[in-house]
């Protein structure tokens, strides 16, 4: 345990956070802006949610430490692309921090300044301004009003969860 920012409660310690978050599953997405360069900016990122649908509106938790949030605050625009089930290594590289990782994938330019779509990895992408950032220790929580939803390939979702990949279970009913 460690002790809360005011020093009265104690907190859980990170490692058993971790595992807790862990045993969670999510979906997998990669988030992504243009840099004041007009480049591509992204990272894989579990942390997405919705708010609310008047209007509508999602959340993302980005590190704030990132050029991905740089571009996302600066631009006021980002798309959410939510990953399907074969885009496994694609959520790895947007997880590695490689300088290149858009070269290394196909995207496409959205529409009215929306961000890069995974035109390969994604089933879903949203295009989102933002409207509200707010940061909470290492991360900066982005709120998003989705402009437009774009579906673009039938195949079920990737999900995260006890620290592996696995896709959407085909149920039968």
């Amino acid at each position: 345990m460690t002790t809360s920012p005011t020093g009265a409660i104690p907190t859980a310690a990170a490692a058993e956070f971790r595992t807790l978050m862990a045993g969670f599953p999510t979906g997998v997405s990669v988030v992504a802006s243009y840099g004041p360069d007009g480049e591509p900016r992204g990272m894989t990122c579990s942390a997405v949610c919705s708010v609310t649908l008047e209007p509508p509106t999602l959340l993302t938790c980005l590190r704030t430490d990132t050029r991905t949030l740089a571009a996302v605050l600066d631009c006021g625009q980002f798309t959410v692309n939510l990953l399907h089930e074969r885009a496994r290594a694609a959520a790895e590289l947007f997880g590695s921090g490689a300088d290149d990782r858009f070269g290394r994938v196909r995207w496409l330019r959205g529409p009215d300044g929306g961000g890069p779509r995974l035109a390969d990895d994604a089933h879903a992408v949203a295009d989102c301004r933002v409207s509200a950032a707010h940061r909470v220790g290492s991360h900066t929580v982005v709120y998003g009003e989705v402009l437009r939803v774009v579906q673009l390939s039938g195949s079920r979702p990737l999900l995260y969860g006890l620290r592996e990949y696995a896709a959407w279970p085909l149920l039968h009913l």
